[in-house]
């Protein structure tokens, strides 16, 4: 006679005990994507705020404004027209926000649409309101709020932009 060979009724419910307590202690880390979503996406815009930044330094450089500690207006791609408002070689966060178009004047060289928090009923990824000598830019349909974004702040006499990414509230 052959003996049928199986799991008993005891070592499945110690396999589901086992599968519980794993799913139970592992499933908080996978829940809260949107978190960890949010708090990359301005990771990313912190990014090309610096990698931009620097772009603009260099040609500040070239042109030799670059330690200038009044705003300058400089031309960008050589086609006689002036892009961006420098401030000691970098960006003028607070000149750029009484621009027209934002995406035009500052932030074309970051790869998300960005609106003035003015802007009715704004459609962009990221929305940016002015600050002292800085800006805030916050992603737009989120209950993030404060302590999700990222902060340009326009650099000193020496050195460059501090661009802080808060992601405490994401």
């Amino acid at each position: 006679m052959q003996q049928q060979r199986g799991f008993t009724l005891i070592e499945l419910i110690i396999v589901i005990v086992i599968l519980g307590i794993l799913a139970v202690t592992a499933a908080p880390r996978f829940v809260d994507f949107q978190s960890d979503a949010r708090e990359a996406a301005l990771e990313g815009v912190a990014a090309a705020l610096a990698g931009g930044s620097q772009l603009v330094f260099a040609r500040a450089a070239i042109n030799g404004v670059q330690n200038t500690n009044t705003s300058n207006d400089l031309d960008l791609n050589n086609d006689g027209t002036d892009d961006v408002s420098i401030i000691n070689g970098y960006p003028n966060a607070n000149a750029a926000l009484d621009s027209v178009d934002l995406d035009d004047e500052l932030l074309s060289w970051v790869d998300f649409s960005v609106q003035l928090s003015t802007d009715a009923n704004p459609t962009s990824d990221f929305i940016v309101t002015a600050g002292t000598d800085s800006f805030i830019i916050t992603q737009n349909g989120t209950d993030a709020g404060a302590g999700c974004e990222v902060v340009y702040t326009n650099a000193p006499a020496r050195g460059s932009p501090a661009i802080l990414v808060t992601a405490t509230n994401c």
